[in-house]
């Protein structure tokens, strides 16, 4: 593994090198440093202004980075002003089924980006790209980019497939969202959108060719041969940090706590979903109760029957609201507690990279032990085994016969060697661990200020769709109660 510095575009420890080498050079360790305008700190909220007007069909999702946004009929704004003028913007929309009618069929999305990068030869480029595709960018990403917190794709459904609606508009829809997010958080984070394989995923007219080719470039191997060979030894999944990082210890709390807050929350949404979707029906049964009542009632037969109108119209609303606000923040949050798992699993690799540094460290301190042991027989002086293995490995070469100091020369020759090997490893592990500590810490602030964005957009959606839904309600029984009392 190479030592070689960070402060250039490449995190060379973890196979960090993969932007394109035309760019100009902007650090991927340094997200927030000075060059980059004002860090994420300066993203806003969606605005209603549109810059782009051919973007109407687009999601209601934020696909913002370094200055743009998106309102919610999908148009794009650029403020110039903002993180020097740098600014990008994602949409997936448009899905259309590919071969249809044949056994071949697949649906694949319009992914326009608009962007003025300077990894971006193309300022605004439209191409089409298939679930697979995004699937692909993913998984290679995540090797690529280990560091990173690589957002989570949805899942393939496998409900769905098995019941043949994977090509119905609701699940297609549903989907096409489900890569809309993952695409805004591509957007958002400062070293995945400039990567190479970002940029050929959306500009390249040879996507095909463009995928053999990463997979037939992997990115460099993180570990070197001694660590591959000892790691199988000391990793297990009991194994645990001996000195952990108070840091990271209170951003794994952080994010445990968030996820529970959100699971509690979503867990209430549900059930007031629930309580909505049968008050929705009682409206229902009680607009007929009162439409049978006007047929006995004669004399008041038209208002009763306007008024089991209006019941019939609230009933509606109230299922309205449940799907095109409630059902919404449901998704969006369970995509948020997976995008936060994503940020877990990182901070493990983290604890994995420390654990890696720590057991080569014990290793090395019991090898030199035993080195020093060997030569202090060797010079007439006694000295314990080091361990029960190496007491029975005495007792045997005794029984043997060949507890001598030839013997023993020999074995300390073979210990300096691995001595050597280790103390190398022992380096590289410790930079790997370092680096990568950096890198988590940086990506923390990626991660915090994304969700604060995501969790602003969620809540302020679902709190727009609750007063729409009440607003218009008083709206309706404020001009059916002149009709009733005529």
């Amino acid at each position: 593994m190479s030592s070689q510095p960070i402060d250039e575009d490449g995190f060379h420890s973890i196979a960090w090198d993969d932007a394109p080498s035309s760019r100009a050079v902007i650090s991927p360790s340094s997200p927030f440093d000075e060059d980059v305008g004002e860090g994420f700190e300066t993203i806003s909220q969606p605005t209603s202004e549109s810059q782009d007007g051919g973007a109407g069909a687009a999601s209601a999702s934020t696909a913002t980075v370094t200055g743009s946004r998106r309102d919610r009929q999908g148009s794009v704004e650029v403020d110039p002003g903002e993180w020097n003028g740098r600014w990008m913007s994602i949409e997936v929309r448009e899905p259309v089924k590919e071969h249809e009618g044949s056994k071949d069929m697949y649906v694949s999305y319009a992914v326009k980006t608009q962007t003025n990068l300077s990894t971006f030869p193309n300022k605004l480029v439209v191409v089409r790209r298939r679930f697979q595709d995004f699937e692909f960018l993913r998984e290679h990403l995540v090797k690529a980019f280990p560091a990173c917190v690589v957002p989570p794709i949805p899942d393939k459904h496998r409900l769905e497939y098995i019941k043949g609606d994977r090509f119905g508009p609701e699940f297609i829809e549903r989907r096409r969202l489900d890569l809309q997010r993952f695409a805004d958080r591509i957007a958002r984070h400062p070293t995945l959108q400039r990567s190479q394989l970002v940029n050929d995923f959306l500009q390249s007219t040879e996507w095909t060719v463009a995928k053999h080719h990463h997979i037939s470039h992997p990115p460099p191997e993180s570990h070197i041969s001694l660590m591959d060979s000892l790691s199988d030894k000391f990793i297990n999944a009991f194994s645990s940090v001996r000195k952990p990082d108070g840091r990271f210890v209170e951003m794994l709390e952080d994010l445990e706590r968030f996820e529970e807050g959100l699971v509690s929350v979503e867990r209430l949404v549900g059930r007031g979903k629930t309580r909505v979707d049968d008050l929705s029906t009682d409206y229902q049964d009680m607009a007929a109760a009162y439409q049978g009542l006007g047929y006995l009632e004669s004399g008041i037969t038209d208002p009763l029957n306007r008024f089991a109108e209006k019941m019939l119209d609230f009933s509606a609303l109230l299922k309205h609201m449940n799907q095109s606000t409630v059902e919404p923040f449901l998704i969006q949050s369970h995509s948020l507690l997976a995008y936060a798992n994503s940020h877990r699993n990182v901070i493990k690799l983290r604890d994995q990279k420390q654990l890696d540094f720590e057991e080569l460290s014990a290793y090395l301190s019991a090898i030199v032990s035993e080195r020093d042991r060997l030569a202090a027989l060797n010079t007439g002086h006694s000295a314990a085994p080091v361990g029960l293995g190496t007491y029975l490995r005495d007792q045997v070469d005794k029984l043997r016969g060949t507890d001598d100091i030839h013997t023993r020369r020999e074995r300390i020759r073979k210990l300096d060697g691995r001595i050597k090997e280790l103390q190398d490893a022992v380096t590289t592990a410790h930079e790997t661990s370092t680096a990568f500590s950096d890198e988590v810490l940086k990506e923390h602030k990626v991660f915090e200020l994304s969700k604060k964005e995501e969790m602003k957009e969620i809540l302020q959606t679902y709190a727009d769709g609750q007063v729409e839904m009440l607003q218009r309600a008083m709206d309706d029984w404020d001009r059916v109660g002149p009709l009733i009392l005529y």
